[in-house]
């Protein structure tokens, strides 16, 4: 049923681009800051409050932190290029401006709304719905925050959400607006077409010498071919100091024992417990009560072990475990929340024994072994190719360091040449040809601008010398030389002639078809009867059939009004055609659902436009001011 939207998604996203676009040409760009050289630290001013230069440096490296541990072969020089910069100081005055706003507004959330979000995420829920006490301390703690920290952050990002929620989620589309959505996509028109193709006029635009010697002065640019060079590289990485890594048999033994060791340690206790919570902010007299409490508690359970699940789901204050009996399942060492209760479990001997009173950072706990079990203990023979692989990866990363330094000295000191720290270090020789700047979704070193800019540096084109060991990588060095160089040069024009004279011959062929073209649209809007069309044919955006999205564009912008109607277009090289639109054909009944789909894609995009056009008005109401000015765009970014 929503075949049709899925086919032309792209079409449907345009169109809705240009019915919403009004929107930005009443509020102003996003990209339009005032802007001016900044002096001292302040590099931007949101209400009053100044935003500094180590606040920015700090933001960017911190979206640096992020974008790496997305993707580590990212080039490290894109991440500090100047327009990566300035995207993190927006980001930061975004921040400051919606935090001002929702300060205003005395936008706030509830423990209520923190609630619903930490609900949200499936991983923190108990089987009944309520948030798991443990799994959400250990997802706290694995950011390395405190779960009072934790949560002023998320109050914070929910507050400046729900500045431009505000805006975003009162939009809505009017059946107006709907109506022109939906005829600018689905109208149709029954047509008819006469090309003048510029191969028709080919035989009539035969230049002379002259003429294709001016064509050449005129055009020399087209015909300037950029600098290259040949290069030979070689590449160190742990792949290459791996293969040179030799095992053997008792080498690879020793290694088992000590991996067969450390399987025997990592056994797995499963425990279960009763804790008294106790508030961070708790006093000293509050603390007794609840230690007192426990002891209570620990008596009742060594009197009767067997009702130990029976008083933690009912005693004990751990939302997570208390309905399950206390039972914190199966961990090792390193698994637990808390290091008073691992170390606790671990120091039960037998199942059933249960411990003292334990204190933790949350409060008293009373901890009962229920099970233990270690993991299988593979043979040597059956470990032995994981183990190879392990061993080999290990020794790897020992060394790498060390061969490292014989690759950096080795192409520094025999500079001449990469063969000698090829064959010394096992490295393969590669040969590439290349342009001063990476070519867009290049791989390896040869797509990292700083391998490139040693490459084509002084010292390696005029004395022929190997680059210096440069990092491309994590882990990864590469060094290289240019083997021959062919600078930036105009084609002479006895080289391209072929080119030049086909060139001005397309051009003046494409220029015959359409004074043709021209010629008979004028003659055709005078005497429509002497017209001398194709067959006729039904089109529209969704359906355009063989007919090219310029002449249904230009088909659909007829006067309606003014039936049969004539247009001309231009069709560039491949020269002009005349477009005559019969009458408007019946749009075909959306579906409901489709119809449904098309509105809520239409109030997306709304919503979109108008959340920008609010933001730009806080900027305005807030007096924002960037210092520096914005970075021209760099022709070098992503080749």
């Amino acid at each position: 049923m929503f075949e049709f939207i899925r086919k032309h998604s792209k079409m449907v996203m345009i169109v809705l681009f240009l019915l919403i676009i009004p929107s930005f040409v009443l509020v102003g760009s996003l990209d339009r800051y005032s802007l001016f050289d900044g002096q001292g630290d302040t590099v931007a001013v949101v209400d009053g409050q100044a935003i500094k230069r180590a606040e920015w440096d700090a933001a960017h490296q911190a979206e640096t932190n992020r974008v790496r541990m997305a993707n580590p072969q990212i080039d490290a020089a894109l991440l500090d290029s100047p327009e990566a910069r300035y995207y993190s100081l927006e980001n930061l005055v975004r921040q400051r401006v919606l935090a001002a706003a929702a300060q205003k507004a005395g936008l706030v959330a509830t423990d209520a709304k923190l609630a619903a979000v930490l609900r949200q995420n499936p991983e923190l829920l108990n089987p009944d719905g309520t948030v798991n006490a443990e799994r959400y301390k250990a997802l706290v703690g694995a950011q390395n925050m405190t779960p009072a920290l934790y949560e002023a952050r998320l109050r914070s990002e929910l507050s400046l959400r729900q500045v431009m929620q505000g805006v975003g989620g009162t939009a809505f589309v009017p059946n107006a607006l709907a109506d022109l959505m939906l005829e600018s996509y689905f109208g149709r028109r029954e047509i008819q077409v006469h090309r003048f193709g510029s191969a028709d006029f080919v035989t009539r635009a035969t230049p002379t010498e002259a003429e294709i010697e001016a064509f050449y002065k005129t055009h020399e640019a087209r015909y300037r071919t950029p600098e290259q060079a040949t290069v030979d590289y070689v590449v160190l990485d742990a792949e290459a100091v791996q293969r040179g890594v030799s095992v053997n048999e008792q080498e690879l033994r020793t290694y088992y024992e000590q991996n067969v060791a450390a399987q025997a340690a990592q056994q797995q206790r499963r425990v279960s417990h009763i804790m008294i919570e106790v508030p961070a902010s708790a006093s000293s007299a509050e603390r007794d009560k609840a230690k007192a409490r426990a002891e209570e508690l620990l008596t009742q359970v060594r009197k009767a072990p067997d009702t130990f699940a029976d008083v933690a789901r009912k005693d004990s204050q751990d939302p997570g475990s208390a309905s399950n009996g206390g039972d914190l399942d199966f961990a090792a060492r390193g698994g637990f929340v808390s290091k008073a209760l691992e170390d606790a479990a671990f120091g039960l001997k037998a199942k059933g024994d249960i411990s003292d009173v334990v204190q933790s950072e949350f409060g008293y706990h009373i901890v009962r072994l229920t099970d233990t079990r270690a993991p299988a203990v593979q043979s040597f023979e059956q470990s032995r190719a994981r183990l190879e692989a392990e061993y080999r990866t290990q020794q790897a990363q020992r060394l790498f360091s060390e061969v490292a330094e014989q690759f950096t000295n080795t192409v520094y000191e025999q500079s001449d040449s990469l063969q000698p720290v090829a064959e010394r270090l096992k490295l393969q020789v590669r040969t590439a040809t290349i342009g001063r700047t990476p070519e867009a979704g290049a791989a390896g070193p040869l797509g990292n601008r700083n391998f490139v800019n040693a490459l084509f540096s002084a010292d390696s084109l005029e004395r022929k010398r190997n680059t210096e060991a440069i990092e491309v990588g994590p882990s990864q060095l590469a060094a290289g030389r240019v083997t021959q160089y062919s600078p930036a040069r105009t084609q002479p024009l006895a080289e391209v002639r072929d080119k030049v004279r086909t060139a001005l011959v397309a051009e003046r062929a494409a220029e015959l078809a359409r004074k043709e073209g021209e010629a008979k649209l004028a003659e055709w809007r005078a005497d429509p009867a002497k017209a001398q069309l194709g067959a006729v044919t039904a089109v529209s955006r969704d359906q355009p059939g063989n007919v090219s999205p310029d002449i249904i564009e230009a088909a659909l912008r007829v006067d309606t009004t003014a039936l049969p109607g004539f247009v001309g277009l231009d069709l560039g090289s491949e020269g002009y055609a005349v477009v005559k639109v019969n009458k408007v054909l019946e749009r075909p009944a959306l579906p409901p659902e489709a119809m449904a789909q098309v509105r809520g894609q239409l109030s997306q995009a709304n919503a979109s436009a108008e959340s920008l056009a609010y933001y730009e008005f806080l900027k305005t109401r807030f007096k924002v001011k960037i210092e520096p000015a914005r970075p021209a765009p760099s022709t070098a970014i992503g080749g």
